[in-house]
């Protein structure tokens, strides 16, 4: 199974939406160079006041572009980037794929999927009605960085799968 990226978004702050950049650079264990939400522990500021010490589980966020696509014919305005993922892609269902996947991105870059994004309240707050709308989940999926690599818009996703039996991702 293979797909495209389509928009890569860093952000350096704790801000909703992020912008589109040309390349990220993926950092092993860490997570988007330059992100907010880069570090070994939790960087999202919700479940650093719980337990600042659990390991991120949450480095590297993607959400298919196909989400953008239903969300335009129920009335919603989204771009990539604007729901706070770092890695935009089409062509693979990302929603599906178990835990444990290996996202071969680019020349070299690997990230392993480790779960569901949790939507938030800030998705109403940028579009009203728009949290409704991506549950089920459809807010993309987490991942952590295993090999480094730069990533640009263009470049092929390749799905490794984990050997069977396959755990269906949860929420992290």
């Amino acid at each position: 199974m293979t797909g495209a990226v389509v928009a890569v978004s860093p952000d350096s702050k704790h801000s909703f939406r992020k912008t589109n950049q040309a390349c990220i650079r993926l950092i092993p264990g860490l997570g988007v160079e330059g992100d907010a939400h880069a570090g070994a522990t939790v960087q999202h500021l919700s479940r650093m006041a719980v337990d600042p010490t659990q390991p991120n589980l949450r480095q590297v966020h993607l959400m298919h572009a196909e989400l953008f696509d239903e969300l335009r014919e129920l009335g919603f305005a989204v771009a990539p980037g604007e729901m706070g993922e770092n890695i935009t892609t089409r062509g693979i269902d990302l929603l599906q794929l178990p835990a444990g996947t290996l996202l071969r991105i680019g020349d070299s870059a690997v990230i392993e999927v480790t779960g569901l994004r949790t939507p938030c309240v800030q998705l109403d707050r940028f579009q009203p009605g728009l949290m409704a709308a991506v549950r089920g989940p459809k807010s993309g999926i987490m991942s952590v960085v295993v090999t480094e690599g730069e990533i640009r818009p263009g470049d092929l996703v390749r799905v490794e799968l984990p050997p069977p039996p396959h755990q269906a991702l949860g929420r992290v």
